[in-house]
């Protein structure tokens, strides 16, 4: 005991001169973290390199395409392909370039998003929370629905829409639209309300709230992740459909991948390159915007659309 402890009266304290406790920090560097960063790399760049090579190629002019370097950057960057591409490139008979589709995807998209939302909505809400005789039967054949190739359904739709005399107009690709939307939008609202806390329901129910109140007050608040899923999956899959658009929409109402694909495939004259990747870029830019937007809400509501199934 030292001459200090002594003077106090209290016990000397030992000092711990053995340095840091705990576990050596790891480096950042290991093997295994190298790994997986190689690999996450290799695969951004293999899904962005052929966006690279559009946007650039869609910069230059059709002398620097034919002669250069297809993965140089241009040498004197231009927007003249994309007026053209959207203006006045020929897709077909007509030359009004991609304008015209576009805004008809938009009068597609739009009304077959809302619709068919909100039905799968209400279909998942009541298939958890007021089910009925028969209800597992009804979502057995919706699943069912959702695995059916398109392509089955194309000649039944053909007649269906001839007798309703819609065939060849914009409502008969925003109705099926609706209807082939719906099953797999059923599933994840299903799935979705299925998470929520039963007691919530309850407590609406002993209150005296009724089916659409509950729904519109209770529900609908609490399933913003759910709903920017069924957005962005619609909003893409709609957009993007070549199918559907072709078959049903009629020659003054293509959208805008038909219209994509005859700017493309137009065998008049000398293949401008620069256009056509000027239009493509033009015809993506819609779903890549959704999903940089709202990426972060469609992880979180796959999450929590897949805790109960």
């Amino acid at each position: 005991m030292s001459q200090t402890a002594t003077m106090t009266g209290q016990p000397a304290v030992a000092q711990d001169t053995s340095g840091p406790r705990g576990p050596r920090p790891k480096p950042f560097f290991t093997p295994k973290k190298v790994i997986l960063y190689t690999v996450l790399v290799f695969f951004s760049l293999y899904y962005l390199f052929p966006l690279y090579v559009m946007v650039v190629t869609s910069l230059k002019t059709m002398p620097e395409v034919r002669f250069g370097n297809i993965f140089a950057l241009p040498t004197a960057p231009n927007f003249d392909a994309w007026v053209k591409a959207w203006t006045s490139a020929c897709t077909g008979l007509n030359c009004n370039g991609l304008a015209p589709g576009f805004w008809n995807s938009v009068k597609i998209t739009i009304p077959s998003t809302i619709v068919s939302i909100f039905i799968a909505a209400v279909n998942g809400y009541a298939l958890v929370n007021w089910r009925f005789k028969g209800s597992e039967i009804f979502f057995s054949i919706l699943i069912f629905g959702s695995f059916i190739p398109y392509q089955v359904m194309l000649y039944p739709l053909v007649m269906i829409t001839r007798e309703m005399g819609i065939f060849g107009t914009l409502q008969a690709v925003i109705i099926i639209h609706t209807v082939f939307g719906m099953p797999i939008l059923t599933l994840l609202f299903r799935n979705y309300f299925a998470s929520l806390p039963q007691e919530l329901f309850k407590a609406a129910r002993v209150d005296g709230a009724g089916f659409w109140r509950i729904f519109f007050e209770i529900m609908l608040p609490m399933s913003l992740p759910i709903f920017v899923v069924a957005i962005i999956l619609q909003v893409t899959g709609i957009w993007n459909d070549f199918l559907f658009g072709v078959v049903f929409a009629g020659t003054q109402n293509y959208p805008m991948t038909v219209q994509l694909n005859n700017i493309v495939n137009s065998a008049q004259g000398t293949p401008e390159y620069n256009v056509n990747m000027a239009a493509t870029v033009l015809t993506g830019l819609v779903p890549l915007t959704v999903y940089f937007v709202s990426g972060k809400w469609f992880v979180r509501g796959v999450a929590a659309g897949a805790v109960k199934g």
